[in-house]
């Protein structure tokens, strides 16, 4: 079981709002995207994953309810073939709505996602929006960013070096870009008490670790913990729209 709490704000310089979010604390799934392209698009593409992510998801809590258009993987546990499905379904939507408007050509999103089975958390991502979690006190990131500096000199640079370079928000993978895309899956065992973090970029830009580590570290309701992260973000200078969504890891609904 999980309760979560999720904001998001414009920023201190663009007019709109191209993050999306979704948090279902009854299908224990926690989503962010954060789109990009002209005419209001990247509004469109972060809306249209999340809504497509949410809704297979959805239809999937029974595993005869749904078909599975790109099969199952036998190597994938049944949770990490919804996400993985969930977040090529979305990928083929952005895909097509962009192909069928002249005004969306180039729009696509990045996207991490949360989705817990019991004590498991299975994390699914495209792009750099991240996914961090809080543990006995230790925060550790726990996807890798879709990004030419972090893809090519993730080894020949620090992490200090990585937040500073010019190359840090070219991103090499996205949805909606092309027709597959590279999904990235990961499980972790939760043992209660976690706290997670999905973002966008506009919050992990400005803040390092240590200070996420803060932020997150306190005995606030999570609404205000989740608000605390959005206002340092824009404190801090970012220039980007602002989105977190934080979740707490309440145990098990059987106890394990």
């Amino acid at each position: 079981m999980i309760e979560a709490f999720g904001t998001s704000h414009a920023g201190p310089v663009r007019a709109n709002n191209e993050d999306a979010f979704v948090l279902d604390e009854d299908l224990a799934l926690c989503v962010v995207a954060d789109g990009m392209g002209g005419h209001a698009a990247g509004e469109v593409a972060s809306r249209l994953a999340v809504d497509a992510i949410e809704n297979f998801i959805r239809r999937s809590q029974d595993p005869g309810d749904c078909s599975w258009p790109y099969g199952l993987d036998p190597e994938l546990s049944y949770t990490s073939n919804r996400l993985r499905t969930a977040i090529s379904l979305a990928n083929r939507r952005v895909f097509r709505e962009a192909e069928g408007h002249d005004d969306y050509t180039g729009m696509g999103t990045t996207v991490v996602c949360a989705l817990l089975s019991g004590s498991e958390l299975t994390v699914g991502h495209v792009g750099d929006s991240r996914l961090y979690m809080l543990s006995d006190g230790q925060l550790t990131a726990q996807t890798r960013d879709d990004t030419w500096a972090a893809t090519v000199l993730a080894d020949a640079l620090a992490p200090d070096k990585l937040q500073k370079h010019p190359m840090r928000n070219v991103l090499t993978n996205v949805l909606g870009a092309r027709e597959r895309t590279e999904i990235h899956l990961s499980q972790i065992r939760l043992r209660g008490g976690e706290l997670l973090l999905l973002c966008s970029d506009g919050v992990h830009g400005v803040l390092d670790d240590a200070s996420l580590c803060a932020l997150l570290s306190t005995s606030a309701p999570l609404s205000e913990i989740a608000q605390s992260v959005v206002d340092a973000a824009i404190a801090n200078g970012t220039r980007d729209n602002v989105t977190a969504v934080v979740a707490r890891y309440l145990g098990a609904a059987n106890g394990t």
